[in-house]
């Protein structure tokens, strides 16, 4: 969703560029936003981000959205209640624009009310809902759970080894069964959700088809939900259950979408950490010695390694009301994109940015957000990403990339995801 109550705005997962377009030769100062969807700024998007933050830190593309590229600016407007994540406002400002953001347009109506798409008061009802059963607690008793599913993701890897894609074998599937043993989602079942995911992982090739998976998704909860009903069990859903039994202000309708957003929003980014993490530890070998030899570094480097190359690169507002940044007006009614990857190569507020420093300390960046929408999906994600990493660093002494120059990412200035992560051990 485009909020980071969850993880960011991947779950909608646009393979095609939201505002940019490819420029045809080098980027002036007019042509930032398009340069930003260049197969070269692609690749490394970090030095165009750089130059943003010097040249035109609040700028405002040809298509009239804003983008945000300062820490200082976008920590302030994660807390500022007017630039809006409301939905009938994100429904209107996509709409407006035509092309693919219309597409969006048509989702975020069709998903309704959630505390991704809503503000405060309702939001914190909404979040509610979800603290009760997210809890910390909760996600640190999947450790060992994470631990036995990763264990037997790399056991399939080595047996058909010696090579592999990192994000087919461990990354892309980790996540999802993570999920589906968190909801207590019966393995006969995980294939039919893991198709649903796929088609919500790409709405813009066929945007009925997304919309079908959302109905049929929802089907599905509802069946769930009404089992748990009857026969509460140790999983979230139930838990989720039990907390709408002792506050009556939750709707059935908003238990169902609470599961939906949960279950969902996390699969690609938690994929796509490890990936992004796995990939830049093989280009500072330094780094990843570090961590062979101190593997009580874990916990410090993947905070890190999700500063250094997060997979949300930005997410969306809309400004609900006129907001003043740096020296330029913000009008009602236009979208905001917040540029976290940006913020955290930010000099201002890091010591030497590009450097990866698996140690690094004060390390306060924003890949999961800020303010009242802070990533509740976080925790969980890092966890996964923890143990993922600690495990290929652990058992696979020999991993390293096969061909650098096969890698290719996928055309989203919005994202930062490989399509393969080929790997030798």
């Amino acid at each position: 969703m485009t909020d980071t109550d969850t993880l960011g705005t991947d779950t909608l997962g646009t393979d095609t560029p939201a505002d940019a377009r490819p420029a045809a030769g080098p980027a002036g100062p007019g042509d930032l936003a398009a340069a930003l969807n260049t197969p070269e700024v692609r690749r490394d998007p970090y030095p165009c981000y750089a130059r943003m933050r010097r040249e035109s830190p609040v700028h405002r593309s040809d298509q009239g959205i804003w983008y945000l590229t300062r820490y200082a600016d976008v920590e302030a407007a994660l807390g500022d209640l007017r630039l809006s994540n409301d939905r009938d406002r994100m429904t209107r400002a996509f709409g407006g624009l035509g092309g693919n953001l219309k597409a969006l347009s048509r989702l975020t109506d069709r998903l309704g009310r959630v505390m991704t798409n809503t503000d405060p008061p309702d939001h914190a009802r909404l979040r509610k809902l979800a603290n009760r059963a997210f809890t910390a607690r909760r996600i640190e008793a999947l450790r060992d759970g994470v631990q036995a599913i990763v264990d037997r993701l790399v056991d399939q890897a080595v047996a058909a080894g010696p090579a592999m894609d990192l994000i087919e074998a461990v990354a892309s599937p980790l996540p999802l069964a993570v999920v589906c043993e968190l909801f207590g989602i019966p393995a006969e079942d995980r294939p039919q959700v893991k198709s649903w995911f796929g088609r919500l992982g790409k709405l813009t090739e066929d945007i009925g088809l997304a919309e079908a998976a959302i109905g049929q998704c929802e089907e599905y909860l509802d069946r769930l939900v009404r089992l748990r009903r009857a026969e509460p069990g140790d999983d979230l859903i139930s838990a989720l259950v039990a907390t709408q039994a002792q506050d009556d202000r939750f709707t059935t309708a908003e238990l169902l979408s609470t599961c939906f957003v949960l279950i969902t929003a996390g699969d690609e980014t938690t994929t796509h950490l490890i990936g992004n993490s796995a990939l830049a530890l093989l280009r500072h070998p330094d780094q990843l010695a570090r961590l062979r030899e101190d593997p009580a570094l874990i916990r410090s480097a993947v905070e890190e390694l999700a500063r250094y190359d997060t997979p949300t690169q930005a997410i969306v507002r809309v400004v609900a009301e006129d907001v003043p940044i740096g020296g330029r007006t913000l009008r009602e009614g236009e979208l905001v994109y917040l540029f976290l990857a940006s913020t955290n190569r930010d000099p201002d507020r890091f010591d030497d940015p590009d450097r990866l420093d698996l140690a690094r300390t004060g390390n306060r960046h924003l890949s999961f957000g800020n303010g009242p929408h802070f990533c509740l999906g976080g925790p969980l994600a890092k966890l996964q990403a923890e143990v993922a990493l600690g495990t290929l660093v652990r058992r696979l002494p020999h991993l390293r990339l096969s061909d650098e120059t096969t890698l290719e990412w996928r055309p989203n200035p919005l994202q930062r995801r490989l399509s393969a992560l080929p790997l030798t051990f």
